[in-house]
């Protein structure tokens, strides 16, 4: 069984600790926060700190924590050699505190507290300073039912970069979506079959290949009335980004 310790009280921390409490093959130390009532709720499951000298041995410490606070946090750990691993996408490996074995098990999924999460859904990508480590971190990931990628800080950096274009920047244009339905009183939801279904397409098909709309066949009267139906200059500001972007990529 491997013995973990959790750092930090975000959304990744909280998903984590569900995860690992709800199987066998990992025991949860500790876990710890500066502040305990965000990770109050579990001190029956755990024991929980806010004091890094209380920090006992175990075999992967995990810091969920934000991305600026990782190099300080890793520095206080009062452990030398110690396994110490970091969740972000964007954080180089080299970041944590160099008296450690360093690592990164960064699960590469949107994380919210208010939602569920299968595990077996979401691949984790580690990297190790020491090939000796990788294998206790492959078997953490396997643990959670995850596959498991093999990713360096260079290969993680950029697959971050393209996460927030999938999911932060397309989250946004839902949002401009739903305020330009509202703006009519129309249903928002009636897209949502739309949305599950370019999601699906792209499981099969590339990107390029599964382009479509005014933009892609250039068709300039339909362009210019939704600019004109648009009435935030903002919208209409994405509205032209978007297609100019659409129409480089197709040769319009």
């Amino acid at each position: 069984m491997i013995s973990v310790t959790l750092l930090g009280a975000g959304n990744v921390a909280s998903h984590l600790f569900k995860a690992f409490n709800a199987t066998n093959a990992v025991s949860i130390t500790q876990w710890y926060n500066r502040n305990l009532e965000k990770i109050a709720i579990a001190k029956s499951q755990v024991e929980v700190i806010d004091d890094l000298a209380a920090l006992q041995p175990a075999d992967v410490y995990i810091l969920a924590v934000s991305d600026d606070a990782v190099a300080e946090l890793s520095a206080a750990i009062p452990f030398d050699n110690a396994l110490v691993v970091h969740t972000s996408g964007s954080v180089n490996i080299h970041d944590l505190d160099r008296k450690h074995r360093r690592g990164v098990f960064y699960p590469l999924q949107t994380f919210s507290k208010s939602s569920d999460l299968d595990f077996k859904t979401v691949p984790i990508c580690v990297e190790t300073e020491d090939k000796k480590d990788y294998p206790i971190l492959k078997a953490l990931a396997l643990a959670l039912g995850s596959p498991v990628k093999k990713v360096n800080s260079d290969q993680r950096s950029v697959l971050h970069l393209a996460a927030v274009f999938v999911n932060n920047f397309t989250n946004q244009l839902y949002r401009v979506a739903h305020e330009i339905t509202e703006s009519e009183a129309a249903e928002f939801d009636m897209l949502k079959p739309l949305i599950l279904e370019t999601a699906r397409k792209v499981q099969d098909v590339s990107p390029y290949m599964a382009q479509t709309g005014p933009a892609k066949r250039n068709d300039t009267k339909t362009i210019k009335k939704h600019l004109k139906n648009l009435k935030q200059d903002q919208h209409q500001k994405i509205y032209k980004l978007l297609t100019q972007s659409i129409q480089k990529t197709h040769g319009r």
